[in-house]
């Protein structure tokens, strides 16, 4: 599966994309994405798209689903 990073968790992860496979649910990519790069634990928030919808931990994922980390927003 494919995963789009934007922002600080771009950073963090040092790549714009990654990619993980058995994944099942938000709540299991979460987990993988803490566990992969413990700084993001440290961020307020992280947000999950699939297809370009918010998703919630609850929500099941599928191959060829688009999947976008989206780290707190800031501006002035």
């Amino acid at each position: 599966m494919r995963i789009l990073l934007f922002g600080i968790a771009k950073d963090i992860a040092g790549a714009p994309v990654i990619t993980a496979e058995g994944i099942t649910t938000v709540a299991a990519l979460r987990a993988w994405l803490y566990t992969k790069y413990p700084s993001l634990e440290q961020l307020r928030s992280l947000m999950i798209a699939v297809n370009k919808v918010y998703a919630n931990d609850e929500d099941t994922l599928q191959a060829g689903d688009e999947i976008a980390v989206i780290p707190p927003v800031s501006g002035g």
